[in-house]
């Protein structure tokens, strides 16, 4: 009887031209994290401070590359999923966050609904918001369930070369004032800045979608530490053109609603389409609600199927030993010495979309967990839609979305410089400076939201 082959592992790529075919991962978990809820705060931002807060939306962009950087590289360093090492961290850790995931899912469909809901009614009309929010939420969970990563990967690229064409070119035709754009990278604080000093800095691409990265990283293939600098260039790209996304939704902001008392809710979108419709013209106005529509609809595709890869391998590691006990990291991965890399990538040969802890991003996306949850993302929040939240789901919902950031990054700190990893992928100074930063950044943001909410 004939033994199967194996099927190899695809390579790092070579050349400049090769490189940029193999980005997309972080186009993906940088777009995603970006909703409308971030383009409302950075919008109401400029139309406060001018480009005064240009510099925390440039800082913002920083410390989450490092973040999704420090995501990226325990993947490709460990030989493991990023659910499997908080499992080494003790059951406390993975407890978390499957409250935090089933909790965040069931509010967070509504708003990811609505926020698609809204471009699509100034569209087209015909429906009120809420229908059209609901046609949204069947439209992506159809999507998604039926697709696989590469198609996934290609259509939510389109989507976002569209929303950065869109916006870009509303703050090109905005014209800003190169001069005030230069001054606003110098830091201050304006008087009463703070709060949106801190909703620029944490709102460039950050959320829970930064812990899927690795599993959009697994689909494609990328395994081992040679990946490293491919993964950095991903990132890089990514997070770059998402600064620069959030970077023109400033400008317009600026130059457009200067002093103008905004609504902080989505609907402040549709004040802005308005605006630029009766300064432009038609077009301009048009033009702006397809790059609101695919930013919103880029979300939630991305919450859709990374979210529900996390809670699909959330089901796995719950199950697996925790702690001490997790055989997680390279020497689990190659049966050999901690730190040998080229060992462990032999050990997970002949299994391009697979970890050697046991997760399988093919098998993942057919799963019952990652299908179970998509319907968990998008049927019981249509409730939602018609009621006010009730007050105490959306405040353990807020908590817990807050201290998810300052969780992510105090972990990575403690996976990457542990010798679960091999050697060329464990933190230097440079790596934990930045996450310790970004750390410190959202325990700040953290003790704001609580106090915020609780007052």
């Amino acid at each position: 009887m004939t033994e199967p082959t194996a099927t190899p592992t695809p390579s790092p790529p070579t050349g400049a031209r090769a490189r940029l075919k193999q980005v997309g991962p972080g186009l993906l978990a940088a777009a995603t994290g970006v909703g409308a809820g971030d383009l409302v705060a950075t919008m109401v931002a400029g139309a406060q401070y001018g480009m005064l807060l240009l510099w925390a939306a440039v800082l913002g962009t920083v410390l989450k590359l490092a973040l999704a950087e420090g995501v990226g590289r325990w993947h490709l360093a460990s030989g493991s999923t990023l659910l499997d090492g908080w499992r080494r961290l003790g059951y406390w850790a993975t407890v978390f966050f499957g409250v935090y995931i089933v909790i965040w899912g069931f509010v967070y469909g509504a708003t990811a609904m609505s926020a698609v809901g809204l471009p699509l009614n100034a569209l087209f009309g015909g429906l009120s918001v809420r229908y059209w929010a609901m046609i949204a939420g069947v439209l992506g969970l159809v999507l998604v369930w039926i697709q696989r990563y590469e198609v996934f990967e290609k259509f939510i690229t389109v989507l976002v070369l569209i929303k950065f064409v869109s916006v870009v070119s509303i703050a090109v035709l905005a014209a800003p004032n190169l001069l005030d754009v230069a001054n606003g990278l110098v830091p201050r604080l304006p008087e009463g800045s703070v709060v949106y000093v801190l909703g620029l800095i944490g709102g460039v691409g950050g959320t829970i979608t930064m812990a899927a990265y690795g599993y959009w990283m697994i689909a494609k293939g990328w395994k081992g530490t040679g990946w490293l600098s491919m993964m950095r260039l991903d990132n890089t790209i990514g997070y770059v053109m998402t600064g620069i996304f959030v970077i023109a939704m400033l400008v317009v902001g600026a130059e457009i609603l200067l002093g103008q008392e905004l609504t902080a809710s989505d609907t402040g979108l549709l004040t802005l389409g308005d605006e630029l419709g009766a300064r432009y013209g038609e077009w301009a106005r048009i033009l702006f609600l397809i790059g609101f529509l695919a930013v919103t609809w880029t979300s939630l595709l991305g919450v859709w199927n990374g979210v529900s890869l996390l809670f699909a391998d959330w089901t796995r590691t719950i199950r697996l030993p925790h702690g001490a006990k997790a055989e997680v990291g390279v020497p689990a991965a190659a049966g050999t010495a901690e730190g040998d890399t080229d060992a462990a990538n032999t050990a997970l040969a002949g299994t391009p979309d697979g970890t050697a802890t046991g997760y399988r991003a093919s098998e993942a996306e057919r799963s019952l967990p990652f299908r179970g949850y998509l319907l968990w993302l998008t049927l019981p929040p249509m409730g939602l839609l018609f009621i006010d939240r009730p007050f105490a789901v959306t405040l353990v919902y807020g908590v817990l979305g807050a201290a998810f950031m300052p969780f992510l990054g105090i972990s990575l700190i403690l996976l990457l410089n542990s010798r679960r990893i091999a050697r060329d992928g464990r933190s230097g100074w440079l790596s934990n400076a930045m996450l310790a930063a970004a750390s410190a950044l959202f325990v700040v943001l953290f003790v704001y939201d609580v106090i915020d909410r609780l007052t």
